[in-house]
């Protein structure tokens, strides 16, 4: 070797030693990929350097803020935090660190339109959207949802279990909203039976001679939690949540339960002594108009009426919704522990939330498909990653479809074009903010009116739930007009017991949410 090569490399060589060590601070995005190149998906916060592409420089940008997204079906408030008898000790940890949402309300209690609703962040009648059986690309084919808004801004977005309406529609769930195929998100509530290589053991819950789907109402037999929908849902949420933490994600974790069937591990029914379930009135609310009722059909069959129902059974099915709801807790503690374990929990977002309501027999109605408070209100629990970010309950009104104007403003993404929701951001950060003057919720009649031969409802009945009162009307499909009305007063926790519609003692409030109504509803005939 020439002498003055050697003393060259030499001299590289001590620079080389003396220079500081390269920064690996991972992208807070993806990185753009040079002419010719493709982008290196593990630099998404990759730990270690990527083999197929340079580190990131120094100096790069905090990460991104994850979602984690919770969602149950046909629950109603009952969990421990919101005075419920229902134990729930995973969802307390949650309420622990969230703001709790006292007062959040769905936009239609059932399940495709409450769902549609929430992640598009549009009304039913916007989206034309009211049964079961539309998808809602039908009508809005380019409509963007929050998995999608979040997938085009540059996060992983995966389905865990039930998230989208299934079933009932051609398209199963909506695959463009998400960056992997969904799990277990398209079946039919009345197959989740006990999968199990061992024989099937005893079922304790014996007195309901209802079935559901090909089973039985209520099953209680010593299974493991996998045995049914929501342990295998909750096994693949942390198994998804271990492949993509080092990518900016937005995970959605769709549980089945507490939605009928009543069929859970015995376990969780032998938390609860059918004697603490105290008696509910199951009489109608008075002067209340018979258009705001339906025949339970989802639950009690065509050829049964709630006052059919004998009580042992009626409180054995109770007893299975309470069962279903400890069973969802505990598969959800999984989730929470995978996530706090994972070491992203401190940029992620968490949310909590059901698609609507349920009655367990109060005002003769099991199931959902109304307008009243039982069905319309949801519980929500939203936390934010921050330490010193405000927890504790809130009053203030809010719609499910503020959801997707809050979390884009939570992870700082632009604003979704279309939208109908109010971000509650402000509410997050100070819980005794009073954000909005009303919630509404509407339901037509029948309430699955896309089963009968005409295929359109006969009425819709339209609801503002305001600080103090519900008010209702029933209007015609074809004319418009108003055929019903109910106002109930609600004061502190006041079931709705009495119609006071045109009551001249609440005429002042009842003009108040009317005007509200009229505003977000113009009474108008449907073409």
């Amino acid at each position: 070797m020439h002498l003055p090569l050697l003393a060259t490399l030499c001299i590289l060589s001590a620079a080389l030693q003396a220079a500081p060590a390269i920064d690996r601070t991972p992208p807070a995005t993806a990185p753009t990929a040079s002419p010719g190149q493709t982008a290196c998906p593990s630099d998404l916060h990759a730990v270690h350097p990527c083999p197929c592409g340079p580190s990131s420089p120094p100096n790069s940008q905090p990460p991104r803020t994850n979602v984690l997204f919770l969602m149950t079906d046909d629950l109603r408030t009952e969990l421990s935090t919101y005075g419920s008898l229902a134990k729930t000790p995973n969802l307390d940890r949650l309420a622990a660190r969230s703001v709790q949402f006292n007062r959040m309300y769905a936009q239609q209690a059932v399940c495709n339109p409450s769902r549609s609703s929430l992640l598009t962040g549009r009304r039913p009648d916007t989206l034309r959207v009211w049964n079961n059986s539309t998808h809602f690309r039908d009508p809005n084919p380019d409509v963007p949802t929050i998995p999608l808004w979040f997938k085009s801004h540059g996060y992983t977005s995966r389905c865990v279990g039930k998230i989208f309406h299934n079933w009932h529609t051609e398209v199963k769930g909506d695959p463009r909203s998400w960056s992997a195929p969904e799990f277990l998100h398209y079946a039919n509530h009345g197959d989740d039976a006990p999968q199990t290589t061992a024989p099937l053991p005893e079922n304790f819950a014996t007195l309901t001679t209802l079935s559901y789907g090909a089973g039985p109402m209520c099953e209680a037999r010593d299974l493991p939690d996998e045995a049914y929908y929501d342990g295998r849902v909750a096994a693949e949420a942390v198994r998804v949540l271990a492949e993509i933490r080092d990518q900016p994600f937005f995970l959605a974790v769709g549980f089945w339960k507490p939605h009928a069937p009543f069929r859970a591990p015995k376990r969780y029914w032998d938390m609860y002594q059918r004697s603490q379930f105290t008696p509910f009135d199951s009489s109608r609310p008075v002067n209340a108009p018979e258009i705001a009722f339906h025949k339970s059909t989802e639950i009690l069959g065509p050829k049964m009426t709630a006052d059919q129902l004998p009580s042992d059974q009626a409180a054995e099915m109770r007893h299975g919704y309470f069962a279903n709801i400890s069973y969802l807790d505990a598969q959800l503690g999984k989730v929470l522990d995978a996530l706090d374990q994972s070491g992203v929990a401190e940029r992620t977002v968490i949310v909590f939330l059901s698609d609507h309501g349920y009655h367990l027999g109060e005002h003769t109605l099991w199931g959902k498909t109304s307008n009243f408070e039982l069905d319309a209100r949801v519980p929500c629990l939203i936390s934010l990653p921050a330490k010193d970010a405000p927890r504790g309950p809130t009053d203030s009104l809010s719609e499910l479809l503020d959801i997707f104007p809050t979390l884009t403003d939570a992870c700082s993404l632009p604003p979704a074009a279309g939208t109908e929701g109010t971000s509650l951001l402000p509410v997050l950060k100070n819980p005794a903010t009073l954000l909005k003057p009303a919630a509404f919720s509407q339901h037509p009649r029948p309430a699955y009116f896309d089963r009968t031969p005409e295929k359109v409802p006969s009425a819709m009945g339209v609801s503002v739930r305001t600080a103090s009162v519900r008010y209702t009307e029933w209007r015609d499909w074809k004319t418009g007009a108003v055929v019903a009305k109910e106002l109930y007063a609600h004061r502190g926790e006041q079931p709705e017991t009495r119609n006071l519609a045109d009551d001249p003692v609440h005429s002042a409030e009842q003009a108040e949410a009317a005007a509200l109504l009229l505003n977000q509803f113009p009474s108008a005939p449907h073409p």
